[in-house]
């Protein structure tokens, strides 16, 4: 069933409002055939057609139904901006109707079509239809008033002057304001709407890439901030360290071990600024999720009670709602989104469900995220999977329900010790432990470990020295 009905729900508020006003406008066709194609067929007061007539008239009615749905057609493309207004196609169609009323006019007064009523209805029914589709390529209401009248006008008018009665010329003018002004407003009111929709959705997709540039410009600042005083740094220390090294000086080693840590410790800073470890809290990207989504016109329910996490595990679990709020503005065409966090024995649950997802790319997408996770840095799911790795946590992605999508994450709470401190999780085992001293950081160990090397290195040399000139 839900391939039946994917090419519907697949598609964008934006795009089914579209599809909606399109197929209503092209339903006209066969209403406009059963409306004034079986008048000519009538059994009237002053006999019947004759076989030529009937079937002309009938021509025409098919005729000017194409023509009023082609137009029509070429208006939605002007109102959702995909063609210019289509000013001659609709002089055309105004300008054969006009024409066409007129020669239908002379040949009811020359007798050829003699029963008024069937010339009424053809002729008003034929202007009512055009004046539907023209109103599309007006804008303003003043236009859409100023076409009423005319329309009024343009047929009224021809029939009292060929001598049809003026009562019946006023009773088809009478008319076609009436139905002008009921069909105008529909017609009008829809492609409005149409417009409308559309740029919300040009709006919805605008603040998208905004949030994505913000993102980027975030990360641009943040790498400027970190690198930009390490990079001066390293070239200072590395121009004295060469200077250093022409005159014969030993402490060129020194400061090439100092260029040495800086590196290590912009590497370590660069790979926190790539992860966004610094700026993912929880209940900051909870209300950023909701204010998002809310202006996005989603509407997003954040059950989150306040719980006293450590500072990492509410980096992950922040990290899950920013990258999951991204894919609900990305992807799909989510309406609701509810964001669930509660606390289980030992462990925090956090629940983030959408209504629009598609069932075939929401699959496949939590299954390439299944598939690349656990294998080095990466975004999205996969990235997800690693940030909450750190903390022992997990994350199940997938279809809940019909066009819905669910991503979990679970992360277990560290147990307190004897003295009440929160234990964090033990670090991998290594092949080889390494000996440092305790609270010492790697990049300062390494670059003990380089200065001891060094030191060992020059102690030979100038036991080597001293021996050789004895």
């Amino acid at each position: 069933m839900s391939r039946l009905t994917g090419w519907w729900s697949r598609r964008s508020s934006a795009g089914k409002v579209e599809l909606y006003t399109r197929w209503t406008f092209h339903l006209f066709v066969p209403i406009e055939l059963f409306l004034l194609g079986g008048s000519p067929f009538s059994h009237g007061e002053h006999g019947d057609l004759s076989t030529e007539a009937a079937v002309g008239l009938v021509l025409w009615v098919g005729v000017h139904s194409v023509l009023c749905a082609f137009l029509a057609s070429r208006a939605l493309d002007h109102a959702t901006g995909k063609r210019e207004r289509p000013v001659r196609l609709a002089a055309a169609v105004v300008g054969t109707t006009f024409c066409a009323d007129l020669f239908l006019n002379l040949l009811w007064v020359g007798g050829v079509l003699p029963d008024p009523g069937v010339n009424v209805s053809v002729i008003a029914g034929t202007s009512i239809f055009t004046l539907c589709a023209v109103v599309l390529c007006l804008g303003p209401v003043r236009h859409m008033a100023y076409a009423v009248l005319g329309a009024a006008f343009a047929t009224g008018v021809p029939m009292a002057v060929a001598g049809n009665g003026l009562d019946v010329a006023a009773g088809s003018a009478v008319g076609i304001l009436v139905g002008g002004v009921f069909i105008s407003a529909t017609s009008g009111f829809s492609s409005w709407l149409l417009r409308i929709v559309q740029e919300l959705e040009r709006s919805r997709d605008l603040k998208a890439r905004l949030a994505v540039a913000e993102e980027r410009l975030r990360f641009g600042r943040d790498l400027h901030d970190v690198m930009g005083r390490n990079l001066s740094v390293i070239a200072l220390k590395s121009e004295l360290a060469v200077q250093l090294s022409r005159r014969g000086r030993p402490e060129a080693v020194d400061q090439m071990v100092e260029v040495q840590r800086i590196a290590q410790e912009s590497q370590r800073e660069v790979r926190e600024v790539v992860r966004g470890y610094r700026e993912a809290d929880l209940r900051v990207e909870l209300e950023g999720a909701r204010g998002v989504l809310g202006a996005a016109g989603i509407a997003c329910a954040v059950d989150a009670p306040v719980l006293d996490l450590p500072p990492e595990v509410q980096s992950a679990l922040g990290w899950v709602v920013r990258e999951t709020t991204t894919n609900v503005l990305r992807h799909g065409d989510a309406r609701r989104c509810a964001i669930v966090l509660r606390a289980e024995p030992g462990a925090v649950l956090l629940t983030v469900e959408n209504d629009g997802a598609e069932e075939r790319g929401a699959t496949a997408g939590a299954t390439d995220a299944s598939s690349r996770a656990g294998h080095g840095p990466g975004s999205g799911l996969a990235g997800l999977r690693e940030r909450l790795g750190a903390v022992d946590g997990t994350l199940d992605a997938g279809p809940s329900a019909p066009h819905s999508f669910r991503v979990t994450a679970r992360v277990p709470l560290p147990r307190t010790g004897r003295t009440g401190t929160a234990r964090t999780p033990a670090a991998p085992a290594r092949a080889l432990p390494e000996k440092r001293e305790p609270g010492e950081p790697r990049e300062t160990r390494e670059t003990r470990e380089s200065g001891e090397i060094y030191e060992g290195h020059e102690s030979r040399k100038s036991h080597e020295k001293e021996g050789t000139v004895a």
